[in-house]
């Protein structure tokens, strides 16, 4: 039985998992580097054990040192989180060997589903559908031949990776010898293995998935499916569920495909069985991932459940039932990040100067921030999460854009205007949007004019009124911790 979990993550979602393990009245540790010294999963925590430097490598990426302070602190159990290592297999098999619990699936199955090439053809096996693609390929000769045999355009993947890394469409023959050795050195860099793969590439697709709980007894569930198809680089930006891409009878098959892989793999924890949708309603396995999503709250409050309470309860070895469990509503999730829409969407590290988080009914926040937290340069710029439910999908949208409007960050750059208009779209309101949708997308923000800039630079003033009507009206700017409305 799990006695005390260390959670070996950071940020929201080692907030999110102490919320729970505080639930179930289980004490728990966790870690940190120099740049998460005063992160907000380490003041909440009921005991905290200092990881390394900031860098990942050298702090949430170092195995060792994460099973040694499990050990020292008398954890018998580990939380993995997401990110980090979530999806690695040799993480998983190091701490059954160490004696201790890894609250996740086996490292059999984690090597399974996180080999791209591999899982494919198990869900082949299984009458899963998958796109034409090719078996690893390590040198250009072979890229040429597997060229041919796919048809362009295709999309080159990294065996043993996701996120977007050592991902690249190559339209035609001319573009294949550049983008192949890009998509080579990105993978060997991110993920210690170049060997990539092509896949047939479908140009307007949308990305669904399914969630699964299973147990270690061979019982398999699927709680709904999550669209995801807005997203910028291969990273999600909205999910949302249920899918308004889909009926019945394609979710039905959905369920079926997602099921059928997770038993080909002998599966047990929770995981999510990613597809792509092409514009004629049919589906494609894409992969499995191995661990809790970012998006796990949609599916909790859809289906009134808490996905790491199941967690833990399949590692104590638990039978699981959710035949009873039934969907409810509409439930929507937008990333928040410190990122510059304005500039590329570089990355903007800082101090919070000020935060408010919307609140009211049916809106949750999950978020690792605080006012006067400084955001470190060193990990990904995700800081909350904003989840939001309706009865209806035009009540979640609705609710979305007024929990948007109350978000105040101000000291760092956020993407939060940048969410608000994505949800007004008429697109997105009308559900046809594709992964496509940030490429032709066009943000109507505009540059503050110098006048407003040399105001908010010459006055000592945290906040300004202006006289001119049409500026007030028109433009309301923050820049560090000032506001001019």
């Amino acid at each position: 039985m799990i006695k005390k979990v260390l959670i070996a993550n950071r940020g929201e979602i080692a907030v999110r998992i102490l919320r729970t393990l505080k639930k179930l009245k289980i004490p728990s540790a966790v870690v940190y580097s120099d740049a998460d010294r005063n992160s907000l999963h380490v003041i909440l925590s009921d005991e905290a054990h200092y990881l390394g430097p900031s860098e990942s490598l050298k702090s949430y990426l170092n195995i060792d040192k994460i099973i040694e302070i499990a050990i020292k602190s008398n954890c018998n159990a580990i939380h993995p989180g997401y990110g980090f290592l979530s999806e690695n297999p040799i993480f998983a098999k190091k701490v059954k060997e160490a004696g201790l619990i890894f609250i996740g699936p086996s490292y059999k199955s984690m090597e399974l589903a996180g080999d791209k090439i591999v899982s494919k053809e198990i869900a082949k096996n299984v009458n899963v559908p998958i796109l034409p693609s090719s078996p690893s390929i390590n040198s250009y000769n072979e890229a040429k031949k597997y060229a041919k045999e796919i048809g362009y355009p295709f999309i080159i993947k990294a065996s043993k990776g996701g996120g977007g890394k050592g991902m690249r469409i190559v339209f035609n023959e001319s573009e294949l010898l550049e983008k192949y050795e890009i998509a080579v050195k990105e993978a060997e860099s991110a993920f210690g293995d170049g060997s990539v793969y092509f896949e047939k590439y479908i140009s307007n697709p949308k990305h669904i998935e399914v969630q699964i709980v299973a147990d270690k007894y061979g019982n398999v569930f699927a709680l709904g499916e999550r669209e995801c198809s807005i997203q910028r680089r291969h990273q999600k930006i909205i999910e949302e569920s249920p899918s308004p891409s889909i009926d019945d009878k394609i979710r039905e098959k959905l369920f079926e495909s997602a099921i059928n892989f997770a038993k080909a793999i002998n599966y047990y924890n929770v995981g999510t069985v990613e597809f792509i949708l092409d514009e004629n309603k049919n589906f494609y396995f894409l992969e499995m991932n191995t661990r809790l999503q970012v998006e796990h709250p949609v599916t909790e409050w859809r289906y009134n459940v808490d996905l790491v309470e199941l967690q833990i309860r399949i590692a104590n070895g638990e039978r699981i039932n959710l035949n009873n469990l039934k969907p409810m509503g509409h439930c929507i999730e937008a990333r928040i990040y410190a990122e510059d829409p304005m500039n590329n969407f570089a990355p903007s590290p800082g101090k919070i100067e000020f935060l408010i988080e919307p609140n009211g009914p049916y809106v949750r926040v999950d978020s690792g921030v605080y006012t006067n937290y400084e955001i470190p340069i060193y990990y990904d710029p995700m800081i909350s999460k904003l989840i939001v439910y309706g009865n209806t999908r035009e009540e979640a949208i609705e609710r979305m854009i007024c929990a948007l409007s109350e978000y105040k960050i101000f000291g760092i750059q956020t993407n939060i205007d940048f969410l608000i208009e994505i949800f007004k779209s008429k697109k997105f309101r009308d559900g046809t949007y594709t992964t496509k949708f940030l490429e032709e997308f066009k943000y109507s923000s505009k540059e503050p004019s110098k006048e407003l800039i040399n105001i908010i630079t010459s006055i000592p003033s945290k906040k300004v009124i202006l006289n001119k009507k049409e500026e007030m009206n028109s433009w309301k700017l923050r820049a560090n911790n000032w506001e001019i409305t």
